[in-house]
């Protein structure tokens, strides 16, 4: 699965590293050393994915993926520094895919990008090319849209999988790590990726995010989803 990638962080001993693994796998990538920049090229020229820093001269990581997320649904990997969850959390929410934190391993980075690729391209999508309905909120699985009422929603391929999954699965419980397991396909991670990613589901589908009654907090477990539509 070859894709073109451009890979933003200030440090060129990192973007090196980067670069050389995932031009091993066969993808084309670019190199870019500070956030303005980087935000100038994704938006003439949008590459398949972007593997972006969070510390960058001119204009950081979380500026760029929020300034990109207005225009152009790009999936992006965030690297944040080791042990800084705020900064994982906050890069979640800001639209970014997902995250590896510093110091890293090349080959798992590798990995999280055929993940990220594979979901945005639809390719993970669970079994089947249905439609998805309940009362106003329509998800078409093989055209990967998502409509609630006459509007179209925007969702990152991270939400629009875990949207699905649970739409699959009414009213079944899951935990944290059960859906990191089988919506990212993590054997281990922080759950803190599923939390954020409700959290952006709940604001986009629900009409109180505040008090959200598709996807429900069970506590003591994690989520599920609850039907409008009754059977």
């Amino acid at each position: 699965m070859s894709a073109r990638i451009l890979v933003v962080d200030d440090d060129p001993t990192v973007a090196e590293v980067v670069a050389r693994y995932l031009e091993r796998d066969g993808h084309v990538v670019e190199c870019v050393g500070d956030g303005a920049e980087a935000l100038r090229r994704a938006l003439s020229n949008p590459p398949d994915l972007l593997v972006l820093d969070l510390m960058l001269p001119k204009m950081d990581g979380l500026q760029v993926c929020k300034k990109l997320r207005e225009r152009w649904p790009v999936p992006v990997i965030m690297l944040t520094a080791l042990g800084e969850e705020i900064d994982r959390v906050v890069g979640l929410e800001t639209g970014a895919d997902d995250y590896v934190t510093k110091p890293f391993s090349p080959r798992e980075l590798a990995l999280r990008v055929q993940s990220v690729l594979r979901r945005a391209r639809g390719a993970s999508v669970p079994a089947g090319t249905g439609v998805l309905r309940d009362d106003t909120l329509v998800v078409d699985v093989g055209a990967h849209e998502v409509r609630l009422g006459d509007d179209r929603i925007t969702l990152t391929a991270r939400e629009f999988d875990l949207l699905a999954h649970l739409m699959r699965n009414p009213r079944q419980a899951f935990s944290r790590s059960a859906l990191l397991d089988q919506v990212w396909g993590w054997s281990f991670g922080d759950s803190s990726t599923v939390t954020v990613h409700v959290r952006r589901l709940r604001e986009k589908i629900e009409p109180d995010p505040t008090a959200p009654r598709r996807i429900v907090t069970v506590w003591g477990v994690g989520y599920r989803y609850e039907p409008l539509t009754q059977p």
